[in-house]
């Protein structure tokens, strides 16, 4: 008699489901994948076609001083899908890896659709799936499933509105600047930037220059008093900032002895305090602009801002509180969740997720433990930050080096210097997921050495 194929549910067929519904099938499961376009269409989505890719057609920088760079290094080892695709469908891009937007999501389709073990059901999902599953809805998950998620997680574990501070590497923070402290109704865990009149008229004269990010006409802003941007609260007035995130009350300068003029605020975002968000900082602001403002705040002269701040709709889980570093619900074994849901930011982050969410789905189907990669790894740094950062206020989070464990510093030396340290991380953490994989027996190949980026590559 021959035994059924175990099977599993995924719903969605962005980056993450797709990545989610190949890997399960490359582990000998019988997948069902849900997908409601072109049936039903999103705002942002223009195609049926699957992981289309609907902002940038970049997968990140690339090579071993880029934190994606070893992220693509993990998931092309374990032979991912979408980097496959992604390597197929490049552009020339400098040190980033970009693609051919239509060519790479036609090579997704073609490889979803055409595998025996997976059967495509184009339809809306209003329910959450039985038995072992996979959800990867993304940031635009539809009213009906994101209500069940909110009943089944609590209304306030489910977020749709993404507004970010950035958030600034622990190492690139000047301390001979910055103070410990917390105003009158604070406990001192705050990091503190001091300025005086001069520097904060140079700092909202930057702010006032700034160029806002526009929005596509399917994100309709209307900013609420909780999550204003730092612009438009300066828009209020050029003392608006100061009476409000930037107040300076109760924060004594120990340079001075006194409070300064104003003062930007800094709250730890991770247990071991390598990264801190600026508070109050939500911002729209393009990306370069945030860093030419930002580094006009004393002590952060010379900040990492390893996520920058965002403000669009976005459904998302507050993942600390509801899901385990395997991606699994704690709430509803046996369901896990990929990619933007999962409170994660970014294409590849999206890929990597959906591929560990969707092993993990095939391993729950045949009776197996879920597993999750090791920290030294970018995708166990992720995951494990998923599972464990603070909960409060929580906003996604892409991949960069402050997931990753510290590296001793050499006797002798008071710190590494980033271009010495990183190929030393990218090594250890592809070593580590490396021998994991192989250790759980998953099939891998040892991909490529990292191509040697131009000396003017962004280290981010």
């Amino acid at each position: 008699m021959t035994l059924p194929t175990p099977s599993i549910t995924v719903v969605g067929a962005g980056l993450a489901g797709s990545e989610a519904a190949l890997a399960a099938a490359k582990l000998g499961m019988q997948v069902h994948l849900y997908e409601m376009r072109p049936v039903k269409m999103t705002p942002a989505h223009r195609s049926g076609n699957f992981a289309e890719l609907v902002c940038s057609n970049s997968l990140g920088g690339q090579g071993d001083l880029q934190a994606k760079g070893l992220l693509q290094s993990e998931m092309r080892a374990v032979g991912s899908a979408i980097l496959e695709s992604a390597d197929a469908s490049r552009l020339p891009a400098g040190g980033a890896l970009a693609v051919e937007r239509e060519g790479f999501s036609e090579r997704i389709t073609g490889a979803v659709r055409n595998h025996p073990l997976i059967t495509v059901h184009g339809e809306e999902v209003t329910e959450l799936p039985t038995g072992p599953c996979v959800i990867a809805t993304g940031p635009l998950t539809a009213e009906a499933l994101s209500g069940e998620l909110a009943r089944l997680t609590g209304d306030e574990q489910l977020a749709f509105y993404d507004a970010a501070a950035p958030v600034i590497a622990f190492e690139s923070i000047n301390m001979d600047i910055v103070f410990r402290a917390g105003r009158y109704e604070q406990s001192a865990d705050y990091l503190n930037c001091p300025m005086n009149q001069e520097q904060y008229d140079a700092f909202y004269t930057a702010l006032e220059q700034a160029r806002t990010h526009t929005p596509h006409d399917w994100e309709k802003l209307e900013f609420f008093e909780g999550c204003m941007p730092i612009e438009e609260i300066a828009r209020r007035g050029k003392d608006t900032p100061r009476y409000g995130p930037m107040k300076p009350r109760g924060l004594t300068d120990p340079r001075t002895g006194r409070w300064p003029y104003a003062a930007a605020q800094l709250r730890q975002e991770d247990q071991e305090g390598r990264m801190w968000s600026l508070v109050g900082f939500q911002t729209g602001l393009k990306w370069g602009d945030q860093k030419t403002v930002v580094q006009l705040i004393p002590g952060l002269e010379n900040a990492e801002i390893i996520r920058y701040g965002v403000m669009h709709r976005n459904t998302y889980l507050n993942a600390p509180k509801v899901l385990e570093a395997s991606l699994e619900l704690k709430m509803r074994p046996q369901t896990f969740v990929a990619g933007v849901l999962a409170g994660t930011e970014g294409y590849l982050e999206s890929a990597a997720t959906g591929w560990l969410a969707g092993t993990n789905a095939a391993r729950a189907a045949l009776g197996l433990s879920s597993i999750v990669p090791p920290q030294e790894s970018m995708l166990g740094g992720l995951t494990r930050y998923l599972a464990s950062a603070n909960p409060k206020n929580y906003q996604p989070m892409n991949v960069n080096w402050a997931l990753v464990p510290e590296l001793p510093v050499p006797e002798g030396r008071k710190k590494w210097g980033k271009r010495e340290k990183r190929p030393v991380l990218y090594r250890r953490g592809l070593s580590a997921f490396m021998d994991w994989a192989q250790g759980e027996g998953l099939e891998v190949t040892l991909p490529p050495a990292p191509e040697e980026e131009p000396a003017e590559a962004v280290l981010r």
